[in-house]
């Protein structure tokens, strides 16, 4: 693994940019490290929603089914969490990318649709997003409004009248675009990894089948978590290692990237 931070020689940096810029097919798996930079908290952090909602009791399918109106004590401050944030330049570094035909797709775990907001228009969304309500008996969807993060009523269904979930995946539910993440990831010649530990499945294996395939992984975080050391019995896949915070890191490599492009 070749690790690049402040110290690191141009010529290791060089050999980065060059496969990048070579790769035919480079999709980028994003967590919530690349939102830490627009002031949304990592939901696992120290103070994060998880630290006030336990996942188990507010955040599964079946505490929805059983009390959606405590679930939605989570659902409003997840909003207030979200709404109103905007872009930061990891964001904007992707969206540019793409623009020039160098990425392929995002991947991302998150739900805030940031990603969208910057330019990024090929966005395969794992865990759902923030932007919708849905129906769980009709399978409708409607637009999410601010007016539902006040405390009040839980929403309904116009047509049925059952509770209405944000349009994000609980725990006990199906990922989404599994197959679609699968076809773009298949032939992937350089995955960027970007603010996540990807230590969750799904997200956790997609890291691992591209370096099966012969890809090569591009890491951002501020310490490597795709396989912790030889001590640790699991093998690094990281080929090379960005290290620091991914709103610095990320746009620097495109700035080179594309100045050489």
């Amino acid at each position: 693994m070749h690790t690049i931070d402040s110290n690191t020689d141009s010529e290791t940096i060089e050999k980065a940019v060059t496969l990048l810029r070579n790769s035919q097919n480079t999709v980028a798996l994003t967590g919530a490290g690349i939102s830490v930079g627009s002031g949304i908290p990592d939901f696992r952090s120290d103070g994060g929603l998880w630290t006030e909602f336990p996942p188990d009791e507010y955040a599964t399918i079946e505490a929805f089914h059983v009390n959606p109106e405590k679930a939605w004590q989570l659902f409003r401050a997840l909003g207030h969490t979200i709404v109103g944030k905007q872009p930061n330049p990891a964001h904007q570094a992707l969206a540019e990318l793409e623009q020039h035909g160098l990425l392929t797709h995002i991947v991302t775990q998150n739900v805030d649709n940031l990603h969208q907001v910057a330019g990024s228009n090929n966005v395969l969304e794992i865990h759902g997003d923030h932007l919708h309500l849905q129906c769980l008996v009709c399978e409708t969807t409607e637009p999410f409004l601010e007016q539902y993060l006040e405390q009040g009523d839980t929403p309904r269904c116009e047509k049925c009248r059952t509770p209405l979930k944000p349009n994000v995946v609980l725990f006990g539910e199906p990922v989404r675009h599994l197959g679609a993440i699968e076809k773009c990831l298949h032939d992937c010649t350089v995955l960027l990894v970007i603010g996540t530990s990807a230590q969750v499945y799904p997200a956790a294996g997609l890291p691992e089948a591209v370096k099966r395939n012969g890809g090569l992984i591009f890491e951002f975080n501020h310490y490597p978590a795709l396989g912790r050391s030889a001590f640790s019995g699991v093998p690094i896949i990281t080929d090379f290692f960005f290290s620091g915070d991914v709103v610095e890191t990320l746009p620097n490599l495109v700035i080179k990237l594309l100045s050489n492009s």
